[in-house]
């Protein structure tokens, strides 16, 4: 292994147990030396790759954002456009306990964003490209005529947002919202915008 494929591995490794650490305790109870301790790494180390706490944080975010993306990206060309949207509705869900740490994540983000301008603006360009993923499905749909012509932007916002409320019900274990229950309501709403059954589909 070269020199920077052992910096390259050593920064995935930190970046890996920073999401661990701050989706276990929160970002306000992070500290450095922590990190580093759950990396197996010198804090010195640690502080080569990154030197503050908000640096880290935002490249854990990222991190963490990047590896949801890979699944929304992996989209088979072959597969139905509704198969495709309801994968990424899926995958924007705490679906499973990897999916639930990112979730951790966005609402630590969501909460900085609040008094950390920096915070803010990576917030909004990570909703960005959220909305770049849903948009490109629904286009997709209504290139191959699988969905009827609609708002695209609209469609896919109103997806992130029944995702992000519903998506909190989730994570609160409240037991009026299963995970059928919360993809049959997002599939409902935006199903006659694409003209398509209101059944979520099967993946």
């Amino acid at each position: 292994m070269t020199k920077a494929e052992r910096a390259l591995e050593t920064r995935e490794r930190i970046l890996k147990a920073a999401c661990e650490v701050i989706a276990d305790i929160g970002f306000e109870n992070v500290s450095m030396r922590k990190v580093a301790e759950h990396a197996g790494v010198s804090k010195a180390l640690l502080h080569y790759h990154f030197d503050t706490r908000e640096k880290l944080f935002a490249e854990a975010m990222t991190h963490s954002f990047a590896q949801t993306g890979t699944d929304l990206d992996g989209g088979d060309a072959e597969l139905p456009a509704a198969v495709l949207l309801g994968r990424i509705v899926r995958t924007m869900l705490p679906t499973d306990e990897e999916l639930r740490q990112d979730w951790k994540l966005w609402q630590e983000l969501w909460v900085r964003a609040q008094r950390d301008e920096a915070a803010r603006q990576l917030a909004v360009d990570l909703y960005d490209q959220l909305h770049s993923w849903v948009g490109g499905a629904v286009e997709r749909g209504v290139a191959t005529g699988e969905f009827t012509p609609c708002d695209v932007a609209a469609v896919s916002t109103l997806v992130l947002a029944l995702c992000d409320g519903l998506g909190i019900r989730l994570m609160l274990a409240d037991p009026h919202v299963g995970l059928p229950a919360a993809q049959a309501a997002i599939w409902s709403a935006v199903a006659p915008s694409l003209g398509i059954s209101p059944v979520f589909p099967n993946l």
